[in-house]
């Protein structure tokens, strides 16, 4: 089993049948062994599903151990967008060998994603050939909102978590983030947790479960 991304797979216990999967992506720096953390607090709630936590394709380039959805050696949304845009090719290639590999839609997976997991995560969930059962933001933004009104497609439902002391990416545009989702229809919800920062608290892992049982329909 092969992708074009070096991947972690946490199946379910016992061989149990795939019904849903959940693709995790990690922020700037980090890998798809960090962010596979956050499912061993999701996995007993969520049976039949399978978690999917790609690295991305570039080095970081800050931090030659870890890795980069896209590069911010230069702070102009123009590049970033550029580089980010690069990056939803593969994605979405990985994506769709995931899908065939094991036999899910669309409508079976939830995109879900940390900082620039997150950014990714709205921009390939929102412009898909194929509605997603939802997109789970912890942490981010929207690169360029004038660029994902253009190529917005399907409108999956939405939450985004953001901590109300993020000093990294500030919890302002997550606020924006959600006006502008509002506005053009998207159903999205905004939860913000009192005393966070840049990571993912118990709070905010608790919020992200609820929501991914809602949309699977697992009680």
């Amino acid at each position: 089993m092969t992708f074009c991304l070096e991947t972690k797979l946490i199946k379910p216990d016992y061989d149990n049948e795939i019904k849903n999967i959940v693709v995790l992506l990690h922020g700037y720096g980090g890998d798809g062994n960090d962010i596979a953390q956050v499912s061993l607090n999701w996995k007993r709630f969520l049976p039949n599903t399978l978690f999917v936590c790609p690295n991305a394709p570039e080095i970081c380039s800050i931090n030659p151990s870890g890795y980069q959805w896209f590069d911010l050696s230069q702070d102009e949304e123009e590049f970033i967008l550029d580089e980010s845009k690069k990056n939803e090719i593969v994605l979405k290639n990985f994506l769709k060998e995931i899908k065939k590999e094991f036999g899910i839609s669309n409508s079976k997976i939830c995109l879900s994603g940390f900082s620039q997991g997150c950014m990714m995560s709205i921009n390939v969930g929102l412009s898909s050939d194929e509605k997603y059962s939802g997109i789970l933001g912890f942490s981010g933004k929207i690169i360029s909102k004038k660029d994902l009104f253009q190529r917005m497609t399907f409108k999956s439902e939405t939450l985004l978590i953001h901590g109300e002391n993020d000093d990294i990416v500030p919890c302002v545009n997550s606020l924006e983030a959600k006006d502008f989702l509002e506005r053009n229809k998207v159903p999205v919800k905004l939860e913000i947790v009192k005393n966070c920062g840049h990571h993912i608290p118990i709070e905010a892992s608790s919020i992200g479960l609820k929501f991914i049982k809602k949309i699977f329909n697992i009680n």
